[in-house]
């Protein structure tokens, strides 16, 4: 066999492996499984936030789980480790996005937002405007949620009842569009 057939069989299984271990929605690749903390999290699913009546593609999210579930109330109420990733597909303001996490807490919590609201004005104190491509990665613990804004850690969000509120957002009864929670909970990548 030839060094150049050898190197092309090589690359070809290479990307096939590749592909095999990834998921994809709307372009955006996410990997089957990923480390956080020592621990393996495994994807649980993706989904789309659809914003306006217009249907405007604004991010995709893919939520990683210790225990797959399609079970919102059980993912919620869970004290094992979770990421929550938000790939945009559109550039949003910073605006925009702490109008968002009001109005998503503001649907989920909205007797418990006294207690939530100095830590929901953190979170916001830390949001930038987004580009096209980039990230903003949510990874859960039972009592915190540790925030990264495109690779860049700003800190962590303690309490559970934030941490419970936060992933309610998406998995609760009210999510910003039912396609993204079923998604999320393993549906397909609509």
């Amino acid at each position: 066999m030839t060094r150049a057939l050898s190197i092309a069989i090589s690359l070809t299984l290479y990307a096939w492996v590749s592909c095999a271990s990834a998921k994809e929605c709307r372009g955006v690749d996410f990997p089957d499984r990923l480390q956080v903390a020592g621990q393996e999290l495994n994807l649980n699913g993706l989904g789309v936030r659809k914003a306006t009546f217009l249907k405007v593609n604004v991010y995709v999210a893919a939520l990683y789980v210790s225990h797959p579930a399609r079970d919102g109330t059980s993912l919620i109420s869970s004290t094992d480790p979770q990421q929550l990733t938000l790939q945009f597909v559109r550039n949003v303001s910073k605006d925009q996005l702490t109008d968002a996490w009001q109005e998503g807490f503001e649907k989920v919590a909205k007797d418990q937002m006294p207690a939530l609201k100095p830590r929901i004005e953190r979170l916001n104190s830390w949001m930038t405007d987004i580009k096209t491509g980039q990230r903003l990665t949510f990874t859960r613990t039972s009592n915190s949620i540790d925030v990264n804004v495109n690779g860049v850690a700003k800190g962590s969000i303690e309490g559970a009842d934030f941490s419970r509120a936060f992933l309610a957002i998406w998995l609760g009864d009210a999510p910003p569009n039912p396609e993204l929670k079923a998604g999320l909970l393993g549906g397909s990548c609509e």
